[in-house]
């Protein structure tokens, strides 16, 4: 990938308005050290702090990030309670930077499965960063988008059933308010870390017409210069969104 800096343009920010991010390399950047996993994990939060700093610099309006997948309960149980473990120290200790930077925090995914203290965190930090504005910071805990949709698919099933709503009624907007993103913009680009190409089971309605940018850096050493690398090649790129191009 190009290293050259952000193109001009004389849009104040042509965009992305909302980068989602597959936070991949943890295990491996611990492991070429010869540290145990969570080491991995515990620097993989640092940069989550780095590029939220980074994307409020930049301007970037929307930051989606994927903590934990539905999937990551298969992993031993001993780097799951870590996990979680970390998930608890930064709701704790990381809110106060979060709403002192206008971050407005909200947690995306199943919380049936978290621990009660867990989910307490998660909605007093929503609760207290909710009036903020400078960026939203969405992280995807206990996420999966096959679940997602079948949960929205039920849920308007069971509505055409009790003769709430017809079936023809039934649109991309409205099948889009009963997804976990309902309200959000969906992403415009989509960004994984250490070299992986492939989306692992997340936003896949949402990323739909998001611009891939896989990058070779494994996430705990991923910052502010690396995001600014994946922006200009998405600015780079003609959206056509199935149309023809100019």
């Amino acid at each position: 990938m190009s290293t050259a800096p952000l193109p001009a343009n004389p849009d104040p920010f042509p965009g992305p308005q909302h980068v989602a991010i597959i936070m991949d390399g943890n295990g491996r950047w611990a492991k070429a050290r010869g540290l145990p996993r969570v080491a991995g994990h515990r620097r993989g939060a640092d940069a989550v702090r780095r590029v939220i700093r980074g994307a409020a610099d930049i301007g970037i309006p929307v930051l989606t990030l994927f903590a934990f997948s539905t999937e990551n309960w298969a992993r031993p149980a001993e780097e799951v309670s870590d996990l979680m473990g970390l998930l608890r120290h930064y709701l704790r200790n990381e809110l106060e930077e979060l709403h002192r930077n206008g971050a407005r925090l909200r947690v995306i995914g199943d919380r049936e499965r978290l621990a009660a203290d867990i989910v307490r965190d998660i909605t007093d930090a929503e609760t207290r960063t909710r009036a903020n504005a400078a960026i939203d910071v969405n992280i995807c805990i206990n996420y999966g988008a096959r679940d997602e949709i079948l949960r929205a698919s039920r849920s308007l099933a069971r509505k055409v059933a009790a003769g709430e709503l017809a079936a023809k009624d039934i649109d991309e907007s409205r099948f889009e308010s009963e997804l976990l993103t309902a309200g959000l913009r969906d992403p415009d680009l989509l960004i994984r870390t250490s070299g992986e190409q492939r989306i692992s089971n997340f936003l896949l309605w949402q990323c739909a017409y998001a611009e891939l940018v896989f990058v070779d850096t494994l996430w705990p050493d991923f910052g502010k210069e690396h995001l600014e690398r994946a922006i200009a090649e998405f600015r780079r790129r003609e959206r056509r969104y199935g149309g023809v191009g100019s």
